[in-house]
């Protein structure tokens, strides 16, 4: 064992920083949160030696704030790659040669990044400042690690998401988003981190003189943690950070000598499949100071062990149940730099608006031009229509923003609404290509487009019944089309209309290229229809970060259409009965049909009583080549044994479902009613074999 420093405030290896900091306030306002962008993001140095040097945006120079700005170990306070050159990466290759070099850079990251493999940390070296371009910087299935002595890194800016492998808490997949052993002096700033396999943020082996401050960090199981060593070394500032659908490390903090905790908001959702078991936790012999943090709805949102401190201070808790506990003496903060509280009531409103990365501000329409790793690249933004039923963006309803697309558009136009319930039916027509519509709000449940028509149910002129397809909530019929950040349902009600077809669609898609990222498509029978524009159109659909909710053929269609990194939940029926399918595809015969990869099947149903699939043949079609794969996916016990079923007279047997190293107690082994691929079969059935040439990227 290592000796322990001495955890005393005062210690000779602090310098305080001469200067006084104005913390608390959004990112736009504060030379803290300086990534005000400048009026283009991501302009910065040429790179190229011989140029001559340009001004630095303000984001190229912020410096951090909180034990990162502390002056010790022979660095002066935490500045990222500001003596560097500016370079802007797309690819996998540039971001690795750039974050890996020896000398200082500044690194935009614009656009999103898949590592490969999944699971890949990337092994950043000393002064960089590694930054998104707006919201469009993406690093998925990876993350950031900084191992020892490494020094002055900045990560702001990004979205790090999605390398979650179907288990929870399982080592073989032990992918963080941002890993630290031995680092020192690093600011994590406005991130987006989500859905990883492990922890979003570790702050491991003596790791010290760090700051992380606005970030969103959700939809995981563990979120923070700090420590894995027995020396009590560590100092670190964690503020105005937004915590909300994890289950532990919240963050969990481990013989730290100082932890300040600051206008933090822990929020525990009621009706997600997350529920936490504890908030913030002093471990060993950690001093913990926690301030002015609101705490929604947590299980045991403060812990302490006999040996550690907590000191509280003007904390609230709504909600909240469990151990909330606080004792012993700590330290004062403003011994190593200044900062000032934001009022405990604001915190919420104020996280939900201001934590995450941020977009160019002020404009609706921006160009980005920046070095790339070869060659001055030109991209033009999005343009963004505001939707709010209060009245304060340019529309009202979200259809009215969708009628406001130029036919044919050549480029992205984003559909930006704004927190509330739209009660109204939206279709994209074909003629309006590459539309976004994105929930503004901190969740996905924030943003609901619902109505409630069903199959039976009659049209207002009396011309008859919409049919399936038609009572679709949200219909899409153009191809480039993404959804974010939103839920997506019909509230059809069965129980009231027993007289009429029950089939209720909340999402019909009609296109190519269809990207649905972090959203809720919910409903009872025929929730998630992913069809075609016609049989011999390709379809493709990419869906990961999500929910679909439903009881009978809720995923269906004949597209090609993938459900990665998602949740599947089972839903009981309108008169509380459990008996269900979970797919019913209406592949065409040379087609790829339904892939499942990556997920989890679950929900509050009785054991054993939800089919996986059934092949649908549309209209008795036998020439239709139904197609489901349900691979690398948790099954809970509501499913069943025999998990495929015939359908109106064509037998599963003769269409091609089947599993690969699915896990949970809904699994099972192979057999003549449960066909699994072998490894040969399952390499080509991989996510990138149903998409093909198409990689989905976020814009």
């Amino acid at each position: 064992m290592s000796a322990h420093r001495d955890t005393d405030t005062g210690r000779p290896r602090h310098r305080r920083r001469g200067r006084t900091l104005a913390l608390g306030v959004p990112l736009t306002l504060t030379a803290a949160g300086t990534l005000a962008y400048g009026s283009v993001f991501g302009l910065g140095a040429q790179e190229n030696a011989s140029a001559a040097p340009a001004a630095a945006p303000a984001w190229a120079t912020a410096t951090a704030d909180g034990f990162a700005s502390v002056d010790a170990l022979g660095q002066n306070g935490t500045y990222g790659g500001r003596d560097g050159k500016t370079v802007t990466v797309k690819t996998l290759a540039d971001l690795e040669k750039y974050a890996t070099a020896a000398e200082p850079y500044v690194i935009v990251v614009a656009g999103t990044i898949t590592m490969n493999p999944v699971g890949k940390e990337i092994k950043v070296q000393s002064d960089k400042t590694i930054i998104g371009s707006g919201t469009s910087g993406h690093i998925v299935g990876g993350g950031f690690f900084l191992g020892q002595g490494v020094h002055n890194v900045i990560i702001r800016n990004l979205t790090i998401r999605d390398a979650y492998q179907g288990v929870w808490n399982d080592k073989d997949h032990d992918f963080d988003g941002i890993q630290m052993d031995g680092a020192h002096h690093v600011w994590i700033d406005h991130n987006d981190l989500r859905h990883m396999a492990d922890g979003l943020i570790d702050v491991r082996k003596d790791s010290t003189y760090v700051t992380v401050s606005w970030n969103k960090l959700s939809d995981d199981n563990k979120a923070f943690g700090i420590g894995w060593t027995e020396n009590v070394v560590t100092d670190i500032t964690i503020h105005h950070n937004w915590i909300r659908e994890t289950e532990q490390r919240n963050p969990s903090t481990d013989n730290a000598a100082h932890a300040h905790l600051y206008n933090n908001f822990l929020e525990d959702v009621a009706g997600t499949t997350v529920t936490s078991s504890y908030g913030n936790y002093s471990r060993g012999r950690t001093k913990m100071v926690l301030e002015n943090s609101y705490f929604q709805g947590v299980n045991n949102p403060v812990i302490k062990d006999s040996t550690a401190t907590v000191v509280q201070k003007g904390n609230t808790f709504s909600g909240t149940t469990g151990r909330n506990e606080s004792g012993g003496t700590a330290f004062d903060p403003k011994t190593y730099y200044g900062y000032t509280l934001d009022k405990t009531a604001d915190v919420p409103a104020l996280l939900k608006s201001g934590a995450g990365p941020r977009s160019t501000l002020g404009t609706t329409a921006a160009t980005t031009a920046a070095t790339t790793a070869t060659a001055t690249t030109k991209a033009a933004a999005a343009t963004t229509l505001t939707v709010a039923q209060d009245g304060s963006g340019q529309y009202r309803t979200v259809q009215a923003a969708v009628n406001a697309v130029p036919a044919n558009n050549p480029s992205r136009v984003v559909v930006s609404v704004k927190p509330g319930t739209y009660r109204e039916l939206v279709k994209v027509p074909s003629n309006k290509p590459h539309v976004t519509i994105q929930g503004t709000g901190g969740s996905r449940k924030d943003t609901v487009i619902v109505y409630n028509n069903a199959s039976g149910t009659q049209k207002p002129d009396g011309s008859g019944t919409y049919g399936t397809g038609g009572s679709a909530t949200v219909a899409v019929e153009a191809d480039d089309f993404q959804a974010r950040n939103l839920t997506i349902s019909n509230d059809f009600d069965e129980a009231a209309h027993q007289d009429i077809a029950q089939q209720a669609v909340a999402l019909r898609t009609a296109a190519d290229k269809v990207f649905l990222d972090g959203v809720i498509v919910s409903g009872d029978q025929d929730t998630l229809l992913v069809d075609t524009a016609s049989k011999d159109k390709l379809g493709r659909v990419y869906m990961t970060n999500s929910y679909v909710i439903g009881n009978v053929d809720f995923i269906f269609g004949r597209a090609t259409a993938v459900i990665d990194k998602s949740v599947i939940t089972l839903k009981k029926r309108f008169n509380g009965t459990s008996a269900g399918y979970v797919t019913a595809p209406s592949t065409a015969a040379g087609r790829k049909g339904i892939l499942i990869a990556n997920s989890t099947v679950n929900g509050d149903v009785s054991d054993r009583s939800f089919y996986l699939g059934r092949p649908w043949h549309a209209g008795g079609d036998a020439s239709l080549d139904p197609q489901t794969t349900v691979r690398n996916t948790s099954l809970s016990a509501a499913v069943r044994t025999t998990p495929w079923t015939d359908m109106s007279g064509f037998s599963w047997k003769d269409d091609r479902f089947a599993e690969y190293k699915n896990t949970g107690a809904g699994s099972g082994s192979a057999s003549a009613d449960r066909p699994q691929l072998t490894d040969a079969q399952a390499a080509g059935q991989e996510v990138a074999d149903w998409l093909g040439d198409w990689t989905p990227t976020a814009s």
